[in-house]
């Protein structure tokens, strides 16, 4: 068992947590202009991985089966906004070192690109929870092209980890909110990943195990 997943073990439920300010509109700007700086030209690509799968932020002009490597989907960010309460905080995805992840890759419309991204970084940045990042994805005709995912930081307080079932079955029973539960939200991607015949196993059962369990 890694460091992480030992510290882990100790959360109490509600945790204590400070994500400090939201990011005003122009450190969301500047951002964007940063990560844009190291895109290497040609089309941009974004990674979908959970929600973004079945509630896109953007158009796409084309929407294609993808995998990472050097990155697994895990349910270790905190929230207190989208899907729980300060109060009551509740769980969404992060990209997370190890492993491969399953999802789509959409290519950004050229014309509307400006205003997609500054969509995109309002709805997964408020708060510098991730750490926007150019990832090596593989679309499903073996092709590789460059696309935009939002990673995980392990070092900030809205970095949760990998909890324990006991724990994550009570976030199950008890955490909402402006978009609904942190269990619908879970249940909602492993829908669509279904759907599209790349169920995430690991996922699933783990799914099972807290929903079966919830208090």
């Amino acid at each position: 068992m890694s460091a992480i997943e030992t510290a882990s073990l100790n959360v109490a439920y509600p945790p204590l947590l400070d994500f400090g300010s939201q990011l005003t509109q122009e450190q969301l700007l500047h951002s964007v202009h940063r990560t844009m700086a190291l895109h290497q030209g040609g089309p941009v690509w974004l990674f979908a991985y959970g929600s973004l799968i079945w509630r896109p932020e953007c158009s796409a002009e084309e929407r294609r089966r993808a995998r990472v490597h050097g990155y697994h989907r895990g349910l270790y960010l905190w929230s207190h906004e989208h899907r729980g309460t300060p109060e009551c905080p509740g769980l969404v995805f992060g990209l997370d070192r190890g492993g491969s992840c399953s999802g789509f890759a959409y290519r950004l419309p050229e014309a509307h690109l400006h205003d997609s991204l500054l969509a995109l970084w309002q709805r997964e940045m408020p708060y510098p929870a991730y750490r926007p990042h150019w990832l090596s994805c593989r679309l499903d005709d073996g092709s590789k092209v460059q696309a935009l995912g939002f990673v995980l930081e392990r070092h900030l307080p809205c970095y949760a980890g990998n909890l324990p079932d006991t724990l994550l079955s009570q976030i199950f029973a008890q955490a909402k909110g402006r978009y609904g539960s942190t269990r619908d939200y879970v249940e909602q991607t492993l829908n669509a990943l279904r759907s599209h015949a790349m169920p995430d196993r690991n996922l699933e059962a783990r799914f099972r195990r807290c929903h079966s369990r919830e208090v």
